[in-house]
């Protein structure tokens, strides 16, 4: 894989670090080179300009990598007895962070127990990397596609109503547009189904839901509730295109299996600030409580500060809801009065309502 950002060049394979050298590379400045095994290149990085690059987890032997410190390189090691991989170039499938056994025993599941342990300079360093590495991997990914966030309560069960309307409204947005959650389970999951059973009809939809209600919340048992959605994922293969933004900081809920593509990080601030930044084209929330309430106002904080040009819609679902049980919409009008925001925050009572407000500015 290779990428080029202005001056920055990232080199994540030893044979695009051969062929660059071969085209006639005379230095590595703007290099960032990241778990390459580099112990039979010695030669070849004594023969070239290092000032200005950076090597990161990669394998250098101890004569080199005194070697291209002295001369002017950035060199971080790996990091010790952790269970990831700090400096991945991609971000995560769920069969990645869920494993081949049982949820107990799962990279997700041993990272999060990890992080819980683990205190240390190393593990915070390790944790700080990684998160900067998903940065670059979900720049990457979503430079791709044009994104619409849903926020919604973790709480939402499989079978319920609100869960076959998050569901809906997923596919509904997935016409035209990359819905993005926080990946987590409730009415994140369902938006991220949504996203999965794109261009499928209602029939698919109600089959993967009736298989899901069987086992309606990951309480009790993780597993158990991971297996019947892979189940769904085995009986609809080749679904769409979806993200999830999901935290080890919330690692005792796990990611949902439904997102295509998962951005997992450590720092649950970092990861909230970003959800709502690569959501260009709006954010619908869908009822929840204390976290939902949080992503409203945090997104009418930028919304408030922002010029025409920069507003991105918000959408509430629930009229009743978000007027008397948790009052956010007579709050969010006010701020909203006389500011470039104001025509931009919609209060509707169905999602099919939210999904055409949001695909007709697509």
């Amino acid at each position: 894989m290779r990428r080029t950002r202005g001056r920055v060049v990232d080199v994540d394979t030893l044979e695009d670090f051969d062929r660059r050298l071969a085209q006639g590379a005379r230095s590595l400045s703007g290099w960032r080179m990241r778990t390459l095994d580099l112990t039979r290149r010695g030669s070849a990085l004594r023969a070239v300009e290092v000032a200005g690059s950076l090597f990161l987890g990669c394998r250098l032997t101890l004569a080199d990598e005194e070697s291209v410190r002295a001369r002017g390189a950035v060199v971080f090691p790996t990091v010790p007895g952790i269970p990831i991989d700090t400096y991945r170039t991609t971000l995560y499938s769920p069969a990645e962070l869920f494993g081949a056994g049982g949820y107990a025993d799962s990279p997700d599941a041993r990272t999060y127990a990890w992080s819980q342990r683990e205190t240390s300079r190393d593990a915070t360093l390790a944790q700080s990397l990684h998160d900067h590495t998903i940065d670059l991997a979900l720049a990457e990914w979503v430079s791709l596609r044009r994104l619409v966030g849903v926020m919604g309560g973790h709480g939402v069960v499989r079978g319920s109503r609100e869960y076959a309307d998050g569901v809906e409204l997923g596919q509904r947005l997935s016409s035209t547009l990359t819905v993005a959650t926080g990946g987590g389970p409730g009415a994140m999951e369902a938006v991220n189904l949504g996203g999965y059973l794109a261009g499928r009809d209602a029939d698919a939809r109600e089959q993967a839901l009736s298989m899901l209600a069987t086992v309606p919340s990951f309480t009790p048992s993780i597993a158990a509730w991971a297996e019947v959605a892979f189940a769904v994922r085995e009986a609809f293969p080749d679904g769409g295109d979806s993200l999830g933004i999901p935290t080890w900081h919330y690692g005792h809920e796990p990611p949902n299996p439904f997102a295509s593509a998962i951005a997992k990080y450590f720092r649950n601030a970092q990861r909230e600030a970003i959800l709502l930044e690569v959501c260009q084209s709006g954010i619908v929330f869908l009822p929840g409580s204390g976290g939902t309430v949080q992503e409203i106002f945090q997104d009418a904080c930028e919304n408030f500060y922002a010029d025409e040009t920069s507003v991105a819609p918000m959408v509430l679902v629930g009229r009743e809801y978000w007027t008397e049980r948790y009052p956010a919409w007579p709050l969010l009008r006010a701020l909203a009065e006389g500011r470039p925001m104001e025509r931009h925050v919609h209060l509707v009572d169905t999602v099919q309502e939210a999904a055409d407000l949001i695909t007709a500015g697509a």
